[in-house]
């Protein structure tokens, strides 16, 4: 299979965007001003890649080699030329070559499909979405703030489990995991050790008062 490299603008963040997930932004800083002006000009899609060292703001920031496609679905121009926008995560990616952030970040990207997934991932759904449902209670018993209980996830399993990924309470760099799992299977054990871990966390908190 021939590997096809597209140029693609990037949304550097301190989050990770995983496919099927919702990403609002509140887009203030103009060199990302103008990304989202390009992108609504031609197509509507941009790479999002967590920041490994630095900030969002202000550039020299450095990122991890793998992202997620964003496409935008809503866009409100606001005052002083900031945007309000909302995207979905559409696919994995790979980036092969960061360029220079002018006018804004641009990124070499290869898209990075997940392969057809093995009987574990279909199997142990309905087990990931119960515990998924266990750690959200938790944490509401707990006041936090955390995903609504009444999950619905595609019956793909390699989209369920990232929309699993993108509704627990997890860190970036666990949701970096997910998204960088080779398979869905692979993706579906890394989870289940990741809310088996929280289930333990919360409830030692609850027991704790």
């Amino acid at each position: 299979m021939t590997t096809v490299t597209t140029t693609l603008p990037m949304f550097p963040l301190g989050a990770v965007l995983l496919p099927g997930a919702f990403l609002p932004l509140h887009v203030f800083e103009e060199r990302y001003q103008a990304l989202v002006q390009a992108c609504l000009e031609g197509t509507p899609e941009f790479g999002v890649a967590l920041i490994e060292r630095g900030q969002e703001v202000g550039g020299g920031d450095v990122r991890f080699d793998i992202g997620c496609v964003a496409r935008i679905v809503e866009a409100v121009e606001l005052p002083q030329g900031t945007w309000a926008i909302g995207a979905v995560g559409a696919r994995r990616i790979r980036v092969e070559r960061w360029l220079a952030d002018d006018p804004f970040p641009r990124a070499e990207v290869t898209e990075w499909p997940d392969p057809p997934p093995g009987e574990g991932a279909t199997d142990s759904l309905p087990r990931l979405v119960a515990e998924t449902r266990r750690v959200l209670a938790l944490g509401a018993e707990l006041g936090e703030a955390v995903a609504p209980m009444a999950i619905e996830v595609d019956d793909d399993p390699v989209l369920a489990g990232y929309q699993l990924g993108a509704l627990a309470p997890l860190g970036p760099l666990d949701r970096l995991a997910l998204l960088g799992a080779p398979s869905a299977d692979e993706r579906a054990r890394r989870l289940t050790t990741m809310l088996a871990d929280l289930t333990v966390v919360l409830e030692a908190r609850l027991a704790d008062g």
